[in-house]
């Protein structure tokens, strides 16, 4: 995936700002949709423009916040932009995440036919105490209901995003959220543990003791019980947080969230937006009138950078060697080849991190399997603890 290149979008409307998000995103703003619009194709010709060659992209994401407040027309507009900036492949998959509350039948036809082939529910839970406390605008019913109609309006790849540990949910609480969103037939499940940001809510209740702390054991306990159960129910976990269902010899992975696995080149777009290219990691600025403004007369750039961007750091080879192993022993059954690495840098695995690995093995953290290097069954648990050894005194002959 090094050769193409993967675009993330950023949309960062949300009719509420949930308690436990620190995502880049603005409620009431939704005045600010058409001129947002309007600069993020700007900002996607512009990159397009300045890239040395006709870049092939592959995976198409409109991330969040909450893109399913966009209409139908706005989403072709941008579709459109990214046709006439890339080399978009014929079978490009194109990803929308959409809060359950927020689609319509007939919203979800229009997209569909658009191009879109693969959408991302924000379910959380199917409890309403998990759901109010989350400040979610839905419930159950909005989760199931946008199920039926997305598969009326032709789409045959949907995930689920769930959170576990969540202040008072218990095990058999988390276990009925499972089975019924495994009810619901979906190709992919996204699984991921509360964390407490700083910035949120969430983090002035736990501090002033108005909710308990998520309690990591009890955590690990719910997502050893769910890697069991998806493995019953026919999906195969490919990462950390995620698991598939298998189609035609392939696992429907999200092909989108696997070019950052593995580290290799993407495009942030919009405002607040993260990217990766050209060795250079960049961040655009934040604030939606802020990006309006800056894309308004634009600089010049040199690529990846666009107008909007507020921060532009070059990645040294050793830490882009880091941040390879980092995130590509988060894939769980591919870990990280020998093989690709050595294309990649020019130098063996070993050679660079052979005392890391060797510790993390003699831990029973790591395993070899074959010529890919990966964690353990254990080491899923301790990832952080894996992770963090990697980024030492290390350096590269």
């Amino acid at each position: 995936m090094s050769d193409v290149y993967s675009l993330y979008l950023h949309i960062p409307f949300c009719r509420h700002r949930c308690a436990y998000c620190d995502f880049n995103t603005y409620s009431g703003q939704e005045s600010l949709i058409p001129a947002y619009v309007k600069s993020l194709c700007a900002e996607i010709r512009y990159v397009g423009q300045t890239a040395p060659y006709r870049l092939p992209v592959h995976t198409i994401y409109f991330g969040g916040g909450t893109p399913s407040l966009l209409p139908a027309d706005a989403i072709a507009l941008i579709l459109k932009a990214c046709h006439e900036a890339f080399d978009v492949i014929p079978e490009v998959e194109i990803s929308l995440e959409a809060n359950p509350g927020s689609v319509t039948f007939e919203w979800l036809k229009a997209v569909r036919r658009l191009g879109l082939n693969r959408l991302s529910l924000g379910m959380q839970s199917a409890h309403p105490d998990d759901l109010r406390l989350l400040e979610r605008q839905h419930d159950f019913f909005d989760v199931s209901q946008a199920v039926r109609w997305a598969r009326r309006a032709g789409f045959d790849n949907l995930n689920l995003d769930l959170i576990y540990g969540i202040p008072h949910q218990s095990l058999s609480r988390w276990q009925e959220t499972l089975e019924r969103a495994l009810g619901l037939h979906p190709e992919h499940l996204s699984l991921y543990a509360l964390t407490i940001e700083h910035t949120t809510p969430f983090y002035h209740w736990v501090t002033r003791g108005l909710i308990s702390s998520p309690d990591d054991d009890l955590a690990a306990e719910m997502y050893e019980w769910a890697d069991e159960r998806l493995s019953q129910a026919g999906f195969v976990q490919y990462e950390i947080s995620n698991w598939a269902q298998p189609r035609g010899g392939n696992l429907l992975m999200c092909r989108h969230n696997l070019q950052y696995w593995l580290n290799a080149p993407y495009l942030g777009l919009g405002a607040g937006a993260h990217g990766f290219a050209n060795h250079t990691r960049v961040a655009n600025v934040r604030g939606i009138k802020a990006y309006i403004d800056r894309l308004a007369q634009p600089p010049e750039r040199p690529f990846p950078l666009t107008p909007a961007t507020e921060q532009a750091q070059t990645i040294d080879l050793l830490t882009e060697m880091q941040e390879t192993m980092l995130m590509g022993l988060r894939l769980t059954r591919e870990g990280v080849s020998q093989q690709r690495f050595y294309e990649r840098f020019h130098q063996a695995m070993e050679e660079v991190f052979g005392a890391t690995i060797s510790y993390l093995v003699n831990l029973g953290l790591l395993e070899w399997r074959e010529e890919r290097l990966c964690l353990t069954r254990r080491g899923r648990l301790l990832g952080n603890r894996v992770f963090i050894e990697f980024v030492g005194e290390t350096r590269p002959h």
